[in-house]
């Protein structure tokens, strides 16, 4: 379970960070005292600023903020109903720390932001969404001790897992449902906490607009570029000497963010986390830090996320681990995350293992992509592709069947300590009679080949079909198949 807070960092001038060097968490009296006052907004004026400074999600999809205040607004009057503002600070991803951050030294520029929001959409009440890891909750609670909210406003702690930080997992929680997401796509404007209209949006999110409803539109775009005006929160940690969470401008060069972190040579480096892409070294000399800036050099600006990879593990091993841990994070109730990502899983593992060619996982990410009930699939997919394009070169060494040479360190920051007793299968061919039960047992990690027999990767078996792979091994009638420790 996550605790330690990393350090944070600045490069530029500081605004969602200001005030940490002085005061480190800022209480009520040192927010004022560094942000100054802030007043109500009506609802055509906060609409007016989310407009003028572009403000978008920042938990990952980027949506419009204004788009999302407007659907709500239509919502109400269409049902005659009143709104409920969520502020999504779950932050379910393992390599993300940046609302955490704002939780535990800035919570009330959150609590401000979900205030102005709640003003003007004249909401029932407010409702803020926290992992159950321990990391924020105690500040946000002290700091809505410390003042007067608008309308009620309560926090539900939600289990942290990467799936529990969807919008619809979230509202699932918060309505006292399985924290997953729906079953169906809803649009949470029209129907989320209980049933009415509601305004969901990411912790990060929400303190952007109290900063930009503090320095006016203007302001606010003195920093960061035309497209994307504003500061960015990035969290840094993988191969980085110096993890940290650093706030800049939309903009600043890639370089300047490693160099601080002190990021050393890298085969490639996860930008926008888990459902993000990889690229490469030579990218990250030439990007800047901003969504369009990342989409050109195939990357991803998505939570802020980056996760360098250092040159002493295996990078297409390290890749099927998250594959491994994403397909197992599914909520299981839909055919791409329930037989879909399993099956990913499974091609990626054959891959890496010189077992199958690359087109095996192209297939198993083709089948989920655009399938899903919400993200997840597409987001695990575009993952698993972007590793084969960025080390395809390791990829062909594996290939051949002697590898990269490098074992696999487990430094993506994965829940939990590097599996402490990795085991593999193995098949006594002069025992086995191709019966085939193993594979009926094990489907995900077991299949037969063309002449009947059991064919799996020699690569470890993935934690999470390792009880499979023990029935497997006891239901073979030959006793030909076997569980020994991986080397």
């Amino acid at each position: 379970m996550r605790t330690k807070v990393p350090p944070v960092a600045c490069v530029g001038e500081p605004r969602l960070t200001a005030g940490f060097a002085e005061f480190g968490r800022l209480d009520l009296v040192a927010h004022e005292e560094v942000h100054g006052p802030i007043g109500p907004m009506e609802p055509a004026n906060l609409l007016r600023l989310a407009e003028s400074m572009q403000l978008k999600g920042k938990g990952g999809a980027g949506f419009p903020f204004a788009r999302k205040l407007t659907a709500v607004l239509e919502s109400c009057e269409r049902q005659d109903l009143p709104a409920v503002v969520v502020v999504n600070a779950s932050e379910g991803e393992p390599a993300s720390w940046k609302d955490k951050v704002l939780l535990t030294r800035a919570p009330h520029l959150i609590l401000d932001g979900a205030a102005l929001a709640a003003y003007a959409l004249d909401a029932e009440e407010i409702v803020i969404g926290v992992a159950d890891d321990g990391v924020g909750r105690d500040s946000i609670t002290q700091a809505l001790q410390e003042r007067r909210m608008p309308v009620p406003t309560s926090i539900v702690t939600v289990p942290h897992r990467f799936i529990s930080g969807e919008g619809g997992a979230l509202v699932n929680g918060i309505n006292g449902l399985p924290h997953i997401p729906p079953g169906t796509k809803k649009r949470s404007s029209d129907s989320g906490v209980n049933n009415l209209p509601t305004l969901l949006s990411n912790a990060e999110t929400y303190a952007q607009l109290a900063v930009a409803a503090r320095l006016g539109p203007y302001e606010y775009a003195a920093l960061g570029t035309d497209d994307e005006p504003g500061t960015v929160l990035l969290t840094v940690t993988g191969a980085a000497k110096r993890p940290a969470v650093v706030e800049c401008a939309a903009g600043t060069p890639l370089r300047e963010i490693l160099d601080l972190c002190e990021v050393p040579d890298s085969q490639g480096i996860l930008m926008g986390g888990f459902h993000g892409k990889w690229i490469t070294q030579e990218a990250a000399d030439r990007a800047e830090v901003s969504r369009k800036g990342l989409t050109k050099v195939g990357g991803a600006l998505g939570a802020g996320i980056i996760l360098p990879l250092g040159t002493d593990t295996c990078p297409l091993g390290e890749a099927a681990q998250v594959v491994r841990y994403l397909a197992g994070e599914s909520a299981g109730q839909c055919g791409p995350c329930k037989m879909g990502l399993p099956d990913l899983a499974r091609a990626v593992d054959l891959a890496v293992s010189g077992s199958a060619p690359v087109e095996v996982v192209r297939a198993a990410a083709g089948d989920v992509k655009g399938r899903g009930a919400c993200s997840h699939p597409d987001g695990t997919a575009r993952f698993a592709l972007s590793a084969m394009e960025v080390f395809a070169e390791d990829l062909r060494l594996h290939t051949t069947g002697d590898g990269c040479g490098r074992r696999v360190k487990g430094v993506m920051g994965l829940p939990g300590a590097p599996d402490a007793n990795p085991q593999k299968l193995t098949l006594d061919w002069s025992r086995c009679d191709g019966h085939g039960l193993c594979a009926h047992v094990v489907p995900d990690f077991i299949r037969l080949d063309a002449n009947g027999y059991p064919a799996f990767p020699s690569t470890p078996v993935p934690t999470w079909l390792r009880e499979g792979a023990l029935k497997a091994v006891k239901v073979c009638p030959e006793l030909a198949l076997r569980l020994a420790k991986a080397e």
